[in-house]
């Protein structure tokens, strides 16, 4: 089988690569990554030279790129990590998340129509849901909760979501969509909550938390995410959406103190800064129907990933220790000019 992955060089579409080949053998993974700042092409070293793996660095906006990668690598899936997903991004830059996260998702589409009617994944967000009162902890996000978005982010991704079942009702294209809670877990770009929180407390760095840090979030490790994924392309049912949770909801608050005490670090560290505008309070998902249709549950407690995760951030200090210096973009440059 001929997998493409885009977004593949990002924190989950990395991952989800990694358990693709490492779990099938005698698939082919074809990757495209723009390699924007959340891109990393370092990431994928170990498996650059993988018979079975193989990269493009393209826009998935660019029609004529992904029409002649569709046709020469004749691919039987297609996921879509591909998109613009940092909110305080999209405050700044709405034009951009609108481009690819909208425009980006139709041309992939269009190409699965045109080059076989190919079966298509689209990897969403619980944001699409907008949130849930902190003083209702019996409410949760479910495949029927109405679109509710806060920001120019979750709103360019709920656009897409709506783009992909029209495809499918409009033109048969076989699609199926997953709503995830917030990832965590190795390869996370130090931009996020967990990452930054570890990468500043080792260097003793302020500790920004917005507003009281009260938000409250269901956690998921990254590699459970990644087998959820892989469960809905080879099993799920073709024009569903599928909500995939952690069972682990955390206050952003309690997640940095636990950084703190794991790393050794003073909680002196933290510092409440001004709330981001439109600051979701909740989120929080129902992955039932995943579970009894596909048979997929979290693996992973989060005080065991959250463990592996300092772990893996402590072992690998040059991985984002060069994102942080900018010494990343010189890696592009190298491998591609190499290659």
């Amino acid at each position: 089988m001929n997998v493409i992955v885009t977004g593949g060089a990002g924190f989950i579409g990395s991952n989800f690569v990694f358990h693709m080949l490492e779990k099938y053998p005698d698939y082919r993974i074809i990757c495209l990554d723009k390699l924007t700042y959340a891109g990393n092409l370092s990431t994928l070293e170990s498996v650059m030279d993988n018979p079975n793996f193989k990269f493009y660095k393209v826009d998935i906006c660019d029609v004529p790129a992904i029409d002649k990668i569709f046709a020469e690598e004749k691919p039987d899936v297609v996921v879509n990590f591909a998109a613009e997903s940092h909110v305080d991004r999209s405050i700044e830059n709405p034009q951009v998340f609108l481009e690819t996260n909208i425009i980006g998702t139709s041309v992939l589409m269009d190409a699965c129509r045109k080059y076989g009617n190919i079966r298509y994944h689209q990897v969403s967000t619980d944001e699409v849901y907008g949130d849930l009162p902190l003083d209702r902890p019996d409410l949760f996000f479910t495949e029927t909760t109405p679109l509710h978005t806060s920001s120019p982010y979750s709103s360019s991704k709920a656009s897409a979501d709506l783009l992909v079942l029209a495809y499918y009702r409009t033109y048969g294209l076989p699609v199926t969509i997953s709503r995830c809670s917030n990832n965590y877990g190795p390869y996370h770009f130090p931009e996020k909550l967990i990452p930054l929180m570890i990468a500043n407390a080792l260097n003793d760095k302020p500790l920004p938390v917005y507003g009281e840090g009260l938000n409250v979030r269901d956690w998921l490790y990254v590699k459970d995410h990644c087998k959820a994924i892989d469960l809905i392309i080879h099993k799920g049912k073709i024009g569903e959406v599928y909500n995939v949770g952690g069972h682990n909801e955390m206050r952003n608050i309690d997640i940095v103190k636990l950084i703190c005490k794991e790393l050794g670090k003073s909680e002196d560290l933290i510092t409440f800064v001004a709330d981001r505008k439109g600051h979701d309070m909740r989120y929080a998902i129902d992955p039932t129907k995943i579970h009894n249709e596909l048979g997929w549950l979290p693996e992973t407690k989060f005080e065991d990933g959250i463990k592996l995760t300092i772990d893996w951030y402590l072992n690998n200090r040059k991985w984002w220790e060069d994102i942080i210096s900018g010494e990343y973009q010189n890696y592009y440059h190298k491998m591609y000019d190499e290659r």
